[in-house]
């Protein structure tokens, strides 16, 4: 996750709590995040990389926790896609679904630090 619903955001603990098995800080290269509507965007971009946090369900709560963020993310102009983040405390490859701007996401500005906790 690399937006609201990272560890310390407004929606983490409103909608991840008692979900989530583990957390690690992650980076998601090839990409972008823009700014959007209260929440960023990602886009794939050459170059560009995106910090966040790999997030690995629960035991036992994988199919609840896609199912909401499907119903949360997917209307608002989200698309799931398996993509390859690297968790930083080991730089291990790990893959991951991740959330991508749809093609009529609104799209802001490009967050140039790739950090939704250290945007302008």
């Amino acid at each position: 996750m690399y937006g609201t619903l990272r560890p310390g955001a407004y929606n983490h603990d409103r909608f991840l709590a008692g979900r989530i098995g583990t957390e690690a800080d992650a980076v998601l290269h090839g990409a972008v995040l823009h700014d959007g509507p209260g929440y960023p965007y990602v886009v794939p971009a050459d170059g560009g990389r995106v910090v966040g946090t790999l997030l690995t369900p629960a035991p036992g709560a994988y199919g609840e926790l896609f199912g909401l963020l499907d119903r949360l993310e997917l209307p608002v102009g989200y698309e799931r896609v398996a993509m390859d983040v690297v968790r930083v405390r080991d730089s291990a490859r790990v893959s991951a679904w991740v959330f991508l701007a749809a093609p009529d996401a609104p799209l802001g500005a490009v967050i140039e630090s790739g950090d939704w906790f250290n945007r302008p």
